[in-house]
């Protein structure tokens, strides 16, 4: 399939590198790599705010915890980590 994609030159002079350093044979391939990336980062975003919407009905459903239980509990957590080291 061919597409045509009008880079900034910024964008263009920056894929030309990736070419010239020998990494890429053209800059199709340095889009596809971009695009590639771009494909990887949106798919750990979906399962982030996937994530972040379990865990805001989780809240919902079991309760909130404030800041300050929070951090008494993971102190609490280190202390007993430290004495059982020693």
């Amino acid at each position: 399939m061919a597409t045509n994609v009008h880079l900034t030159p910024e964008l263009e002079r920056f894929a030309r590198q990736c070419v010239e350093t020998g990494r890429y044979n053209n800059v199709s391939e340095v889009v596809r790599s971009a695009l590639r990336m771009l494909q990887d980062a949106e798919l750990q975003r979906e399962r982030f705010m996937a994530m972040l919407e379990e865990a805001e009905t989780e809240g919902e459903r079991d309760g909130f915890f404030e800041i300050d239980e929070v951090a008494e509990e993971l102190d609490r957590i280190i202390e007993d980590a430290e004495r059982s080291r020693k």
